[in-house]
């Protein structure tokens, strides 16, 4: 333990002398070293100062640049992006509200674009990684779907990327009805399931539930289609999906 000595302090002997001067070469040695360490670094930071004035400088540019984006370019690219998808959104909501080959004509449009307006592949195509472009995939899907593009359909649906309670989950039970009308149930099948999965509401999980149900039956998996119209009438007793359980569990249980 180091024992403190006063200002002026003269050792009594020659013992309390020799140990004296032993403490202050350790000391110096100490700072010595600290002051190597130091005027290594500085020698470091003088021969490398190009280098971290780049780097800093990037790190500069690169924050600036970002913003720059944001504002300047992003920004009014997403406004652009919405306002010409307008037009396409208005052919779509038409097509939902009619039928026939009058919507079949409506949503070819909202696909294609018209009166000098862009579609929504066009949106797609011009406006890539706005948001616009996203909402675009998603009732370019849908739109494919109606008219019987199936491949175009799943591809458009794929590329939708979102997390929210609806749209995400019929976007992948969307595919599951192109790769039907395609006649591969199995494929169907695990979009139908996973989509029933995705989230919990009483709006699509039990749409997907029973949809699971039916494929499965087609497929001759009767206990599959069992579990999913149990969870189906347990959990979702109130749904409309929940009446038409009866039937389809009498023909599970008769095919087993």
């Amino acid at each position: 333990m180091a024992t403190y000595k006063k200002k002026g302090y003269k050792p009594s002997n020659k013992e309390e002398e020799q140990k004296h001067v032993e403490e202050e070469s350790t000391t110096a040695e100490v700072f010595n070293s600290l002051d190597e360490g130091a005027g290594k670094t500085e020698t470091w930071v003088a021969e490398n100062q190009k280098y971290i004035y780049i780097i800093v400088g990037l790190a500069v540019i690169i924050a600036l640049g970002y913003l720059a984006y944001e504002n300047w370019i992003q920004e009014p690219k997403e406004a652009e992006a919405a306002n010409e998808m307008a037009q396409a959104q208005d052919y779509f909501a038409g097509a939902l509200n009619t039928t026939g080959t009058q919507s079949d004509s409506l949503y070819t449009m909202s696909l294609n674009g018209g009166e000098g307006k862009y579609g929504f592949v066009d949106i797609i195509n011009n406006y890539g990684g706005t948001d616009a472009a996203n909402i675009a995939s998603y009732h370019a899907g849908f739109a494919s779907l109606r008219i019987g593009n199936y491949q175009d359909a799943i591809n458009y649906l794929e590329d939708y990327d979102a997390d929210d309670e609806i749209t995400s989950v019929l976007a992948v039970g969307g595919i599951g009805d192109a790769f039907m009308q395609l006649d591969q149930p199995e494929e169907a099948l695990g979009y139908y399931a996973e989509a029933a999965n995705m989230k919990s509401n009483s709006f699509t999980t039990p749409k997907f539930l029973l949809k699971a149900a039916i494929t499965a039956l087609e497929l001759g998996q009767a206990g599959q289609a069992e579990e999913y119209l149990t969870k189906l009438k347990e959990e979702y007793p109130d749904t409309p999906e929940a009446e038409r359980v009866a039937v389809y569990m009498g023909q599970a249980q008769a095919m087993k």
